[in-house]
């Protein structure tokens, strides 16, 4: 704990970026939860409420989910439909886990990745079925050659109708969920769930077809065309309906982070990426027309390697969102608003776990000690939002709400500071040098119970503010309670809203 005298002499928080603004505007940037506006209702009110309109998406895909489920089952039928369900959910978990994993950094919504995955499961595979059936029957009475008309039904209309209905869900979440999606691993992730909920329901009706023709012909055991169908489409090639999307996802999330002004960037980057997944697609589906090894030649060669660049992509991307955090929040660390140790700790995914741990073994209970965990978390979510934002707007990609956005991050910011700086302080020197991370350290709080005001030692005066883009620095501020960084209480009238597993809004 510091010295009082030391603390009192420190200057209050500035936002670096904008121009001067009191401590208190920050901190009533975000309106509490107990605090609502009498609106009157009006004509057509219903409409602008996200209940009803949550409601009403979810009902359109329970809709879609019921008519495809009957749809699949009168193909399978009853048996075909179990055995195929039972095959073709294995995979899901695994997938939705490795896209979980990559957007560990800034974890997205799960409301958006719940909605992306029943988009693909239900709508998606639904105008699939039915757009893909329609064509083929066109194609065969046009040209009264039914073989050819499978052939150009799986090659080129089932491409171009599957990427651009899942392309949609992408789509909708980049339009109405504009602030959580924000870079490449936003659309790597998104797309990729769309896709494994595509993949899902067509793995079922497959699966429970290859189930049918066992069962009239009498196969069985690994000969049987329920195993061969398995082994394709589970074991072989999970990712080959990820992987097609997910190149729809890069174009989106390219043009997330592209410069708002280049409007003509912003719209071919996603088309490029829809074309190129249609491409790899219908390649995919026409693999087996190109002689006995073909199927084998384009797996080898196209599919392998594209997945392995993709993933190297993504990877790279969520690297690349952890070194955002070591560039960008040094600024709001001259300005006050951080410790020195936090840009190093919040860029390190080991030294964002430790954090968590701490803040948990430093409660004398488990309820407690989830909280804390929870504010930490939380506190590391909206540091890296923070940092994005302020990378986007030195492109020129950040909206004209960049400064309210930006006062709204620092006020959650502050209300968890008290548990998260002191946490991720330490868990920066723990993984600073190998080996020193043997033991869990003391708490920081003296007392070891709730959420004690913290000041690190020997930081200082603050250095004012961080160049504005543009504008001149300002002045730091008188200190305003005589307590310093991490000991005032916020002012009266904003009291620390509860925490949340959300994502900032």
């Amino acid at each position: 704990m510091s010295d009082p005298s030391v603390r009192y002499q420190q200057a209050r928080p500035a936002v670096p970026v904008l121009h001067e603004q009191r401590l208190d505007e920050v901190l009533g940037a975000a309106p509490e939860h107990g605090r609502q506006r009498y609106r009157p209702h009006r004509v057509g009110m219903v409409w602008r409420s996200k209940v009803f309109r949550a409601g009403a998406v979810a009902a359109a895909l329970l809709l879609c989910g019921l008519v495809i489920l009957a749809l699949v089952r009168e193909q399978t039928g009853p048996e075909g439909f179990l055995v195929g369900l039972g095959l073709a959910v294995l995979p899901v978990p695994l997938l939705m886990a490795a896209f979980r994993w990559l957007d560990r950094v800034e974890p997205g919504p799960w409301r958006n990745l719940l909605f992306s995955f029943a988009w693909g499961a239900c709508a998606a595979a639904l105008v699939a079925i039915i757009a893909n059936s329609f064509a083929t029957r066109w194609i065969a009475t046009a040209t009264a050659d039914p073989a050819s008309a499978d052939t150009l039904g799986a090659t080129v209309v089932a491409p171009v109708v599957e990427e651009s209905a899942k392309a949609a869900a992408v789509l909708l979440i980049f339009l109405f969920r504009r602030r959580e999606f924000s870079g490449v691993v936003d659309g790597v992730v998104v797309a990729g769930f769309t896709a494994t909920g595509f993949a899902f329901t067509e793995n079922i009706l497959y699966l429970g077809n290859a189930f049918g023709e066992d069962q009239q012909l009498g196969g069985s055991g690994f000969a049987s065309v329920t195993a061969g169908t398995f082994f394709v489409r589970i074991v072989m090639s999970p990712f080959a309906h990820p992987l097609f999307t997910v190149l729809t996802g890069l174009g989106f999330g390219f043009a997330a982070v592209g410069d708002r002004r280049r409007r003509a960037r912003r719209i071919a980057l996603p088309l490029g990426g829809l074309v190129l997944a249609m491409g790899l697609h219908a390649l995919w589906n026409g693999s087996s027309s190109f002689g006995p090894y073909g199927f084998y030649a384009v797996y080898g060669i196209v599919m392998v390697p594209a997945f392995a660049l993709v993933t190297w992509l993504a990877v790279w991307s969520r690297q690349r969102e952890l070194r955002t955090l070591a560039a960008e929040l040094p600024a709001y660390v001259a300005a006050g608003w951080l410790t020195p140790a936090e840009p190093s700790a919040l860029s390190s995914m080991r030294a964002r776990g430790v954090a968590r741990d701490l803040a948990r073994h430093w409660q004398r209970d488990r309820a407690r000690g989830r909280a804390a965990a929870r504010a930490v978390a939380e506190y590391e979510s909206f540091a890296t939002s923070l940092a994005g934002l302020r990378r986007r707007a030195r492109h020129g990609a950040a909206g004209p709400d960049f400064g309210a956005r930006e006062r709204e991050l620092l006020h959650h910011l502050w209300q968890r500071r008290e548990v998260a700086a002191p946490a991720l302080t330490h868990a920066a020197r723990l993984t600073s040098r190998p080996g020193a991370h043997r033991g869990l350290p003391p708490t920081p709080y003296g007392n070891g119970y709730g959420y004690a005001p913290w000041s690190p030692a020997g930081h200082g005066q603050p250095q004012g503010l961080a160049p504005a883009y543009g504008q001149p620095p300002a002045q730091p501020y008188a200190p305003p309670y005589g307590h310093g960084y991490g000991g005032p209480p916020p002012p009266r009238g904003h009291a620390p809203a509860p925490h949340t597993h959300r994502r900032p809004q």
